[in-house]
């Protein structure tokens, strides 16, 4: 009995060991990827966007991705062409040259799953919106599963893949449709000079513009 008893303690000290170890190895690969993002004033990336589920067709879209602290992106599509998604820190606008449409809406209520991307604009906490994490291996990358801690956040699940330098090579949004688009970045640059004009959105000539941001 003796000896059983102190079998169970050791399977029980091991098992407590690895998941410290396991805390602290997520820990430190948040901190990591925090560290990486946190510090630019700017970023750009080439994009490969792929959409399936909610009811829709699946497609594939690619383009240009620029950021700016605090809260301005541009999504510069080259396939298709002429597409176009701009945040200018309070309002987003998407626009379909397919519809000649400007949809306008306020950044901080837009169902737009480009928006969850906008995490890297700001301070990036994980520990702040998000409440769970599984992590997997992938070779040398790690694929981080993460869920909202908000129920009002437009997706339901984010998954991350991280490489050995922090990089966030693709990411996964689940949205609230049940929807899933999957973006891979990549051609990743730090403190690139982005132009201010970048993040103004001047509608094409002859444009319809759908005004959201003003309704209740």
């Amino acid at each position: 009995m003796c000896s059983v008893r102190h079998v169970t303690l050791a399977a029980a000290a091991i098992l407590t060991g690895i998941q410290a170890f396991a805390a602290t190895d997520l820990s430190q690969l948040l901190a990591g990827v925090e560290n990486r993002y946190n510090k630019p004033r700017t970023m750009s990336f080439t994009f490969e966007q792929t959409y399936s589920g909610g009811g829709r067709m699946t497609r594939s879209e690619r383009g240009e991705l620029y950021l700016q602290k605090p809260g301005k992106m541009r999504w510069k599509y080259t396939d298709p062409a002429g597409k176009l998604f701009v945040t200018d820190g309070k309002f987003a606008y998407y626009y379909s040259p397919s519809t000649n449409q400007v949809d306008k809406a306020k950044l901080k209520e837009t169902d737009d799953m480009r928006a969850p991307l906008a995490f890297l604009m700001g301070r990036l906490d994980f520990r702040r919106d998000f409440k769970e994490f599984r992590t997997y291996q992938e070779g040398k990358n790690t694929y981080i599963v993460a869920t909202p801690k908000s129920e009002k956040a437009p997706y339901t699940q984010v998954a991350f893949v991280v490489n050995p330098q922090y990089q966030i090579e693709m990411l996964r949004v689940n949205g609230q449709d049940q929807s899933i688009l999957v973006y891979r970045l990549s051609d990743e640059k730090m403190n690139p000079a982005l132009d201010a004009s970048m993040f103004t959105f001047e509608a094409p000539p002859g444009a319809r513009i759908v005004d959201a941001s003003d309704q209740p």
